[in-house]
C-alpha cells in the first residue's frame, strides 16, 4: 500500500500515514456511502495504525525543531503549569520576572510536562474523543510562587488583554482559546494563582494540590483536582500508626499551605483517638536539623511523619544520615515516598524503617515510546528566540532514559486530568462517534459544568469527582523501602468502591531485633489498671490498680475506675463485675435449728412453770414471787420468744416488723412487772415504816398495775410513732463482704430511739430498786435474784453489741436471736426456776411458818 503525504487534523503538519485510511477520513462527511466505507476501511487497517501511531510521533518531533514544546496549535487550548525549575531566588530589590530555565531542573516535574503533552497528542490521534477537532496547549513553567504572574497573565487574557465577563459581549469577553488549565503541583502555587482562574470560572485542574482548603467551593468554585486531599493522606498515616500501634509520633511539615493544611488535619484526626502529637516543627530550607533530632531523641519519640514537598523532605533524610539518627520509623507521604534517590544512598539504613504512601504506578500506554522519540531529536539552535517567557527548558541533556526513570508519582494524575477537560469539551461540543458540533460556542464556564459531572473510563479506572471537585477514583499504595536500595508495595488503601485498609507485615523487614518498633510515651497499663494522666498528653500516665468493688472499661473510659452495681462485686484489677452472692439465714440452717429449738424448750418451760405456780398459788414461794404477777411475767417472756422465729428466712417488711414489735412490747411489760416488784420488795422491808402513807397510797390505788399498765401504753405509742418515722425494712449489706450481699433488716437509728430508751429507763429502775434490797433476807430476797437476771441482760447485749461493730456477717441475724433468746432464758433460769425447785424439791421452805421466821429475825436485825 502506497505512503502518501498529508496534513494531520492536529498538527497541520506533513505527516507520512496510510493514505487510503486518512483520505477516507476527510471525505468521509459528505455521503452516507462514504461513511460506510470508511468504516470499512478504517477497521480493515487498524493493525497498521498501531505502528503508524510511532511514526509519526518520531517524524512529528523531527519536524518541530523550529517549534516549541510548550506551544501547540488547535481549535481548543489546555493551558499547562508544571514547576520544571525550582526557584531558590530570595527577595529582589526591584521589579522583575524570574528566568526559570536559569534555576534548577526538577526532572520528575519535566517527565510530567512531557505526559501532558503525550496526553494531548494521544487525543489528537483518538479517533473517539473529539473527532475532527484539535486540541492545543500553552505551558508554562511555573517555577516560582511570587514572581511567576506573565505566563499566568497570558493564559487569562486574549490577544494581552484581560476583559470582565459580560453577558452582552460573550465573544468579547472569552479568555483566548483557553478552555481548562492543568497545573499547579503545590499547594501554595495554587492558593496563589486560584484566585485568577476562578474569576471567569476557568477550570483549574491540579494533579498535585492536595490541600483541604480547595474542597470549598464558596471560593474555589472552578478548582478540581485529580489527586486526593490532604485528608486522605493523612487519614492513610493515621490508619498506619493505628495498625501497629504508634502513639507517640512526631510531626514535621513544610511551612507552606500544604504542609500547615497537613499538620491542622493530622492534630484533628488523632483528636479521637490514642495517637498523642509529642513535637511538631515547620520545616524550612535553614532548618537546624541538629537540634530538631535532639529534642526528637530527648522525648524518646520513635516514629517521624515527614509531610513535605521532595527536596526538602530530601534534605531532611540525609540529614538524619549524617548526624547519625537511628531506630526510627519514617512516614513518608506521596511527595517523597518514591523517591529514586533517598534509598540509594549511604547509611540510609541506618536511620530505620521508612514507610510510606503513595500513589499506584499507573503504567501509561505509549508513554515511553513517545519520550524515546521526543528526546532522540537534537537541541533547536533558535528555541530560546522563540519562547514567551518562561517556556524555555534548557534540558537538552536529558536523555529518555533518565527521564523514564524518575520518580513516576503523580503521572495519572496529570494524565487523567488532560482527559478529563478532554471529555468535558467532547461533552460541550455534542461530539458522537464521529464528528463534534461546529456551531457551539465553547466557553471556559461551560465546560467546567460538563467537567464536574465527568464519567468516563481511563486505563481501568472511572473517572468521576465529587461535589467538592475531589478524586471519586485511585487508591494509595503502602510502600516499604527495602535493603537492596529498591522500593516494595506491601498494602493498599482503598477509596472505591468502599473504604478499605489492608497490609501485609510480613514483608517488612524492620530495623533492630526485626519486631514491630514501639513509639509510645508510657508503656501500656496491665489489664484492670486505670490510667493517671502525666503531663499534658494523653499518652504520657501511670497506671493505677482499680480497687475491688470497681473495675475498668478501658473502650469507653481508660482513666476511671467505675463502680459496680449494688448487687455486683469485682477483685482488685478487674474489667468487669460479678452478681454477688445473696446470703442470709435459712430455717434450715444449723444455727437456725438450733436457736429454734431452745425457743420451743423455753416454751415449755414457760408453760411447765405456769402450771406449777398454777398449783401452788397460795403457797409463800408463789405470793413472794409476785403472786398473780408472776403469770403475766411468765405469758410475757414466753410470748416474746415469737420474735425469734421472724429472724430467719428470707426478709420481708413483715418479717422485719415482728422481729421487733412482740420482743420491745412484751419485754417492757416484763421489766415494768420486775421494776414493780423491786419496788414493793424495797417497800414492805424498808420504805413500809419510814413512809407508811405512801404505802399507803400504794396499797390502795394498786400502783403496781398503773405501773405496768403505763408503761405498755407509753411502749406502745413509741413504737407507733417509730413506725411512723421508719418502718422496719429488709436491707442489703453490701459493705462487709465485697462478693455478697447480706439480707438483714434495717431499722432507723432516730425512730428506735423512744422504744430503746423506755427499755433501758426500765432497767436501770429496776436495778436501782433491787440494788436497794441487797440486804434483805437471804430465803427471801427477791432483788437479789432480779440484780442477777438484769446484769446476765445487760451482759448478753454488750456482747452482741461488741460483735455487731465487728463482724456484719448473715450470722449477725442468728446472733440477734440469740441474744434475745437468751434475754428471756436469763428471768426464766435465775428468777422462776429457783423457785420451782423449792416448791418441787424443797417443800419445808415454802410455808408460811418458814417466812414469818425469816421476816422476824430480819425485822429484829434492823431494829437493832
Amino acid at each position: 500500500m502506497p505512503i502518501l503525504i498529508m496534513h494531520s487534523k492536529v498538527h497541520g503538519n506533513v505527516l507520512p500515514i496510510e493514505a487510503s485510511c486518512y483520505l477516507l477520513k476527510a471525505e468521509r462527511y459528505r455521503t452516507d456511502s462514504f461513511t460506510q466505507a470508511c468504516a470499512m476501511e478504517v477497521k480493515r487497517m487498524r493493525q497498521f495504525l498501531v505502528s503508524c501511531y510511532v511514526m509519526e510521533y518520531v517524524l512529528h518531533t523531527w519536524s518541530q525543531c523550529s517549534k516549541s514544546q510548550f506551544n501547540l496549535n488547535g481549535d481548543y487550548l489546555i493551558g499547562g503549569l508544571f514547576d520544571i525549575h525550582t526557584s531558590s531566588a530570595g527577595s529582589h530589590e526591584r521589579p522583575e520576572a524570574i528566568r526559570c530555565s536559569s534555576q534548577a531542573l526538577s526532572v520528575s516535574s519535566y517527565r510530567r510536562f512531557q505526559l501532558m503533552r503525550f496526553s494531548v497528542e494521544q487525543i489528537n490521534n483518538s479517533t473517539q474523543l473529539l473527532p475532527n477537532v484539535s486540541l492545543g496547549y500553552k505551558i508554562f513553567d511555573h517555577c516560582s510562587v511570587s514572581d511567576n504572574f506573565p505566563g499566568i497573565l497570558d493564559l487569562i487574557s486574549n490577544n494581552g488583554l484581560i476583559r470582565p465577563w459580560s453577558e452582552e459581549r460573550p465573544h468579547v469577553s472569552a479568555a483566548s482559546k483557553v478552555i481548562g488549565v492543568v497545573g499547579p503541583f503545590t499547594s501554595t502555587d495554587t492558593l496563589t494563582i486560584a484566585p485568577l482562574f476562578m474569576m471567569d470560572l476557568i477550570p483549574l485542574v491540579s494533579y498535585g494540590a492536595g490541600s483541604s482548603a480547595f474542597s470549598e467551593k464558596a471560593k474555589y468554585s472552578s478548582f478540581l483536582r485529580t489527586v486526593h486531599s490532604n485528608q486522605a493522606s493523612i487519614k492513610m498515616i493515621v490508619a498506619i500508626m493505628n495498625h501497629f500501634h504508634w502513639e507517640w509520633v512526631a510531626f514535621l511539615n513544610s511551612n507552606d499551605a500544604y504542609g500547615n493544611d497537613g499538620l491542622a488535619l493530622f492534630r484533628k484526626m488523632i483528636k479521637d483517638t490514642d495517637i498523642c502529637l509529642a513535637f511538631a516543627m515547620d520545616l524550612k530550607h535553614n532548618s537546624n536539623y541538629s537540634e530538631m533530632f535532639h529534642r526528637i531523641e530527648i522525648q524518646r519519640i520513635k516514629t517521624i511523619v515527614i509531610f513535605a514537598p521532595k527536596l526538602l523532605a530530601e534534605a531532611l533524610v540525609e540529614s538524619a544520615v549524617q548526624l547519625g539518627v537511628t531506630n526510627k520509623v519514617w512516614l513518608a507521604i506521596d511527595t517523597w515516598s518514591l523517591s529514586e534517590k533517598l534509598p540509594k544512598i549511604k547509611g540510609i539504613q541506618k536511620i530505620g524503617t521508612v514507610l510510606g504512601v503513595s500513589q499506584p504506578v499507573v503504567k501509561i500506554p505509549g508513554f515511553t515510546e513517545f519520550l524515546l522519540a521526543s528526546q532522540s531529536q537534537g537541541p533547536c539552535d533558535n528555541a530560546e528566540e522563540l519562547q514567551f517567557c518562561n517556556q524555555i527548558c534548557n534540558c537538552s541533556t536529558l536523555s529518555a532514559q533518565d527521564i523514564i526513570s524518575v520518580d513516576p508519582s503523580y503521572s495519572f494524575s496529570v494524565y487523567s486530568a488532560v482527559y478529563a477537560i478532554a471529555h468535558a469539551l467532547h461533552n460541550v461540543l455534542k461530539c458522537d462517534t464521529y464528528r463534534c458540533l461546529g456551531n457551539i460556542s465553547v466557553f471556559p464556564h461551560t465546560v467546567l459544568v460538563e467537567l464536574k459531572k465527568s464519567n468516563f473510563t481511563l486505563l481501568n479506572q472511572r473517572i468521576q469527582f465529587d461535589e467538592h471537585g475531589d478524586p471519586n477514583f485511585g487508591s494509595y499504595s503502602i510502600v516499604f523501602w527495602n535493603k537492596s536500595g529498591s522500593i516494595e508495595e506491601i498494602g493498599v488503601y482503598e477509596f472505591q468502591p468502599s473504604l478499605s485498609f489492608a497490609i501485609n507485615d510480613s514483608r517488612i523487614h524492620w530495623h533492630g531485633d526485626w519486631e514491630v518498633p514501639t513509639s509510645q510515651c508510657s508503656h501500656k497499663c496491665p489489664v484492670g489498671f486505670s490510667k493517671k494522666p502525666d503531663g499534658i498528653h494523653k499518652c504520657c500516665f501511670t497506671c493505677e490498680e482499680c480497687p475491688n468493688g470497681t473495675y475498668i472499661n478501658i473502650t469507653e473510659d481508660a482513666y476511671t475506675c467505675l463502680e459496680c452495681k449494688e448487687t455486683e462485686w469485682s477483685p482488685e484489677a478487674s474489667t468487669s463485675c460479678t452478681l454477688r452472692k445473696v446470703e442470709y439465714v435459712s430455717f434450715e440452717d444449723s444455727t437456725a435449728i438450733l436457736i429454734l429449738v431452745g425457743t420451743l424448750l423455753l416454751l415449755f418451760l414457760g408453760v411447765a412453770m405456769c402450771v406449777i405456780f398454777a398449783l401452788n398459788y397460795n403457797t409463800p414461794v408463789v405470793r413472794s414471787a409476785g403472786g398473780h404477777m408472776c403469770f403475766l411475767i411468765l405469758g410475757c417472756l414466753s410470748l416474746s420468744s415469737l420474735s425469734i422465729v421472724f429472724f430467719f428466712g428470707k426478709p420481708s417488711v413483715v418479717s422485719c416488723i415482728l422481729r421487733f414489735t412482740p420482743f420491745l412490747l412484751l419485754f417492757s411489760m416484763c421489766l415494768a412487772c420486775f421494776v414493780v416488784r423491786a419496788f414493793q420488795i424495797v417497800c414492805v422491808f424498808k420504805m413500809a415504816a419510814k413512809f407508811p402513807k405512801l404505802y399507803g397510797w400504794w396499797v390502795k390505788y394498786n400502783g403496781q398495775w398503773l405501773v405496768v399498765t403505763g408503761t405498755f401504753v407509753t411502749q406502745c405509742v413509741l413504737n407507733s410513732v417509730s413506725f411512723w418515722i421508719s418502718t422496719p425494712k429488709p436491707y442489703n449489706e453490701t459493705t462487709w463482704s465485697p462478693d455478697k450481699i447480706i439480707l438483714s433488716c434495717e431499722i432507723s437509728a432516730k425512730a428506735a430511739t423512744g422504744p430503746t430508751v423506755m427499755l433501758v429507763s426500765l432497767c436501770a429502775l429496776c436495778f436501782i430498786f433491787s440494788y436497794m434490797g441487797k440486804d434483805l433476807p437471804k430465803n427471801y430476797n427477791e432483788a437479789k435474784a432480779i440484780t442477777f437476771c438484769l446484769l446476765l441482760l445487760i451482759l448478753t447485749w454488750i456482747v452482741f453489741v461488741t460483735i455487731c461493730l465487728l463482724y456484719r456477717g448473715k450470722f449477725v441475724q442468728s446472733l440477734n436471736a440469740l441474744a434475745v433468746l437468751s434475754s428471756l432464758y436469763s428471768f426464766f433460769l435465775w428468777y422462776f426456776l429457783p423457785k420451782c425447785y423449792i416448791i418441787i424439791f424443797q417443800p419445808h421452805k415454802n410455808t408460811p411458818q418458814y417466812f414469818q421466821g425469816i421476816i422476824q429475825n430480819y425485822t429484829k436485825t434492823i431494829s437493832q
